[in-house]
């Protein structure tokens, strides 16, 4: 029996990959396939499951088992942001204002003469400089979260921060809830750590808290993981009341908070972070890839004393401390009012390429903040969305699918686009050629 599950499942692998059976074919269903075959049905779900963890098929709830379209990149979605040459990046973003270059230029310039410049060619504290942990708590301030600096440790881009605070404040197996779309880059954390994430249930308004508290009853979670201010894929900013009542949940089962703040600095007053409603129980984590540049590598986290030697540890033990040049490049700019212009310039930027998109878009159901950098476009039920990824990839133009993003078993049908990596006029000219393709689809 194991030699014919395992030939069968070698032939549908061959019939994909040599293009016999084509992305979008629907296979027989799983009773089906195991009455044709004389197979058990138990096995003809083991065949499919193969395949699935393959990546070759697809298995939708009540639609049944697709086809998936294996020619495209590597990595697609966000997983990657290289790009083939000539490829428009529609699916990361690094956004970039004109003058940025020269801002590095004149900075490097000041850097090296500035007095202490032999003390950056020394190892650092594994937090940061103090002077320099304080120049962040005051950025800090600005946006509703007072914080002193020895709460503040200095990491090497929020991603750095994320997988140091699994580290440090995790274990392997521990459960945490996160929303059925999320960043796909907690999602690689939790893998590499053994971390069990269970999806909260979601619309296009944000994250059910109902269904987290059904959650914590059913399961012993033990943190949850949240952007509430500009959220990644959706763009939703949280209201003051949801914030209120995710910190009751957290502290009435003993949660650990971590709130992702990546793009938080493009919403415009947004309400107070929870790591301001519940500083106890909330690490807050961000850095400066998006408000500044995503070459820079540096991040911070803020936390609740008693976890912040746990933390520290965790740095030293991964890159003994974040490189003390861009810190310092990092800092001078905060101090001298660089980074809040950046930041007030880009929110400007996102609204203006929110605003051409909707143009461009319009008559498509799609889900945005009008000050983010990105789209989330579901599909309509007879289009897949690795289909489209394909067509536009023949188009020279990069998406992302839903499935980066999705913590959920059943995967939407979804396009995200990134708005910041491209200029207005190359940023145009994609949006165009994206709803012509998807126009085809759809019409």
């Amino acid at each position: 029996m194991n030699s014919r599950y395992k030939t069968l499942v070698d032939s549908f692998a061959s019939e994909i990959r040599s293009g016999h059976l084509p992305p979008g074919t629907r296979l027989p269903t799983h009773r089906k396939l195991a009455a044709k075959h004389g197979l058990a049905l138990v096995t003809a779900t083991r065949v499919y499951a193969e395949l699935e963890a393959m990546g070759l098929v697809s298995g939708e709830t009540g639609r049944g088992t697709f086809v998936r379209e294996t020619a495209l990149s590597p990595g697609h979605g966000i997983d990657q942001h290289a790009t083939a040459t000539g490829m428009i990046d529609l699916n990361f973003n690094y956004p970039s204002l004109p003058g940025q270059t020269e801002l590095l230029r004149t900075a490097l310039r000041q850097l090296a003469s500035s007095g202490d410049l032999d003390a950056l060619l020394r190892y650092q504290p594994h937090a940061g400089r103090q002077h320099e942990r304080a120049t962040i708590a005051r950025h800090l301030a600005s946006r509703g979260l007072n914080v002193h600096g020895e709460q503040l440790l200095i990491v090497s881009g929020a991603q750095h921060g994320l997988a140091v605070t699994a580290m440090a404040l995790l274990q392997p197996g521990d459960v945490v809830a996160v929303d059925a779309l999320t960043y796909p880059g907690f999602k690689v954390v939790a893998d590499a750590l053994h971390l069990e994430l269970l999806p909260i249930a979601m619309d296009q308004h944000g994250p059910d808290l109902n269904a987290l508290e059904k959650l914590c009853k059913r399961r012993k979670v033990r943190a949850v993981y949240a952007m509430p201010t500009m959220h990644n894929p959706l763009g939703f900013v949280m209201s003051a009341q949801w914030r209120q009542e995710l910190v009751s949940i957290a502290r009435k089962h003993g949660l650990l908070i971590i709130e992702d703040a990546a793009y938080a600095f493009l919403a415009t007053r947004p309400p107070a972070p929870l790591a301001a409603l519940a500083p106890e129980l909330t690490v807050y984590i961000s850095g400066f890839s998006k408000n500044v540049s995503t070459g820079l590598r540096v991040g911070y986290v803020a936390a609740p004393t008693q976890w912040v030697p746990a933390i520290e540890r965790t740095i030293r033990a991964t890159t003994w401390n974040t490189p003390a040049l861009m810190t310092s490049l990092v800092c001078n700019w905060l101090d001298d009012g660089t980074v809040a212009r950046l930041e007030k310039e880009k929110r400007a930027d996102a609204k203006a390429r929110q605003t051409l998109a909707g143009k461009v878009l319009a008559g498509f159901d799609y889900i945005s903040h009008p000050a983010s950098y990105f789209i989330w476009l579901p599909l309509p039920a007879e289009l897949r969305a690795d289909q489209l990824a394909m067509a536009l990839e023949r188009e020279q133009i990069a998406v992302s699918t839903a499935e980066p993003f999705a913590t959920t078993e059943h995967v939407p049908h979804a396009i995200r686009l990134a708005l910041g990596s491209v200029d207005m006029i190359v940023l145009k000219q994609a949006l165009e050629k994206f709803r012509q393709v998807l126009e085809r689809y759809v019409y």
